[in-house]
Parts: structure tokens; C-alpha cells; sequence
């Protein structure tokens, strides 16, 4: 395969892959200032296609859309043979631990929750930009970092560590010596004459014990019904409140680009 065009180190480019226009609109704007080149595409197609002719600086992918999600993205990008160091960030409205452990499995350089400022974005690409131009550390002095990292975490645990630790022979204290045994004692006499047993006093007779009234119980399959329906309330009113501020969001980007058109 021959290798994919350079974007000019002056001027970076960034592909930025959402099927939302207004997404598209709103970034091309906020970076139009920052002397970085930026190629909108509505889908993960027609960003593989250009991406063909000219090779990435950054991307931008949303992680919900219509054809090819994010990961898949994220995950061609990663693999590609001319691109594998190409930095990936990914976009989603909803950023809980199943999000962050697909992004991380795809290899993702950075995870951003939308609604989001647009000069937040910028500084996460132009970090990327900076990482991307500065050398990598040298592997000796990354060993001896990890080695000083893996240090810190375990330095808590030390002491503990210690204190379970058996003590060598030599500090270890003297065994006691072992008490001498004892002397066979002589055996009591024996007497011809039984003991006739004591006589044992009636034993009172109990009261049979009363049956305890029974208690009334809730079934445990109506307990798990009520708390699942409880979760699921719970689930349905954070996606409301998501959803509610996803749409602010686009109402707000909407008269931003509005204010922006009329000042241009």
C-alpha cells in the first residue's frame, strides 16, 4: 500500500466524524482560529475514504452513528498499517465504565462526554498535537519510571508485609523447655463395699411449648419486583435528564453559530 499524504506540519489536520450538522458546523467554526485544518464527515465511510488520500493528524469520532460507531473507527485507525499512531478521540453522551472499557479495548487516546466546550476540545487536540512532535522517552528512563510508579503503589502494603514475615533463626525466640512428666501416682484402694447412687429428684414436668402466631412475610419474588421497577424508574429519569440536556446543548450551539454567522 502506498503511504498516504502528509497533511503540512504547519497546519495539522483533524477529521472530526459526527452525523449531527450542527456538530460539524460548531467545531469547523471554533477551530477556524486555531490554524488546524478540520474535515467534517457525516459518517465513518466517507471519513475512510478521504482519509485514503490524506492522512490524519488527529480524529474525532462520535461513538453513536448510523453505519460504523466510534470503536470501529477508533479500531481501523489503530490498525491501519500508515496510521497506527495516528491519536484517536473518541465522543459519547453517556460515559460510565462499559464506554471507558470498549474505548480503552480499541485503543482510544482520549474519551470526552458530550455536551462539551469547544475549547475544551481544542486543548485535548493541541495536547495530542504537542505529544505527537515530542520524542519518546528513552526505555531506560521509562523503566525506571515505571519501577518508581510500581514503587509508590505497593509502599502502603509494605509494612504489613513486615509484620507477616517470619524472623530468622537466629532472632527467633527460645523454645521453653518441656515440663518433666509426671511421676505415675500410686493407685487409690480398692474397696469391696458399691455406693449405692444418690437418689435423683423427680423431673418437672414442662408445659408443652405453644405454637408463635405466624408473621406475616412479603414474597421475595415481589421484594426483587419492586426494587427491579425501582431501578428501572431511576434509569428512565437519568436518560430524561440526559436526553433534556443534550437538547439544550444543540439549542445552544444553534444561536452560537447564529451570533457567529452575523458578527462574520
Amino acid at each position: 500500500m502506498a503511504d498516504l499524504a502528509q497533511s503540512p506540519a504547519a497546519v495539522p489536520t483533524v477529521y472530526f466524524i459526527d452525523d449531527s450538522a450542527t456538530m460539524r458546523e460548531v467545531i469547523k467554526i471554533a477551530f477556524r482560529r486555531e490554524n488546524i485544518n478540520v474535515v467534517a464527515c457525516h459518517d465513518a465511510a466517507s471519513a475512510f475514504q478521504q482519509i485514503e488520500q490524506v492522512a490524519p493528524d488527529v480524529v474525532i469520532s462520535d461513538v453513536i452513528m448510523p453505519d460504523k460507531d466510534g470503536y470501529e473507527v477508533c479500531q481501523y485507525i489503530k490498525q491501519h498499517p500508515s496510521l497506527g499512531k495516528t491519536p484517536v478521540i473518541l465522543m459519547s453522551g453517556v460515559v460510565n465504565r462499559s464506554v471507558a472499557e470498549k474505548a480503552f479495548s480499541v485503543k482510544a487516546d482520549e474519551l470526552i462526554r458530550k455536551p462539551f466546550q469547544p475549547q475544551d476540545l481544542i486543548t485535548r487536540v493541541r495536547h495530542l498535537l504537542h505529544s505527537a512532535t515530542t520524542p519518546p522517552t528513552p526505555a531506560p528512563e521509562m523503566a525506571a519510571a515505571s519501577a518508581a510508579a510500581l514503587s509508590s503503589i505497593f509502599a502502603a502494603q509494605a509494612p504489613a508485609a513486615a509484620r507477616t514475615r517470619p524472623l530468622p533463626p537466629a532472632a527467633a525466640a527460645p523454645r521453653p523447655a518441656s515440663p518433666p512428666a509426671a511421676q505415675p501416682q500410686p493407685a487409690a484402694p480398692t474397696s469391696n463395699v458399691t455406693p449405692f447412687p444418690a437418689p435423683v429428684a423427680p423431673a418437672a414436668v414442662a408445659p408443652p411449648p405453644q405454637p408463635a402466631p405466624p408473621r406475616p412475610t412479603p414474597s421475595m419474588d415481589t421484594a426483587k419486583l419492586k426494587l427491579e421497577m425501582m431501578r428501572l424508574e431511576g434509569l428512565v429519569k437519568k436518560l430524561q435528564a440526559e436526553l433534556e440536556a443534550e437538547r439544550e446543548y444543540s439549542r445552544a450551539l444553534e444561536a452560537h453559530i447564529k451570533t457567529l454567522q452575523e458578527t462574520e
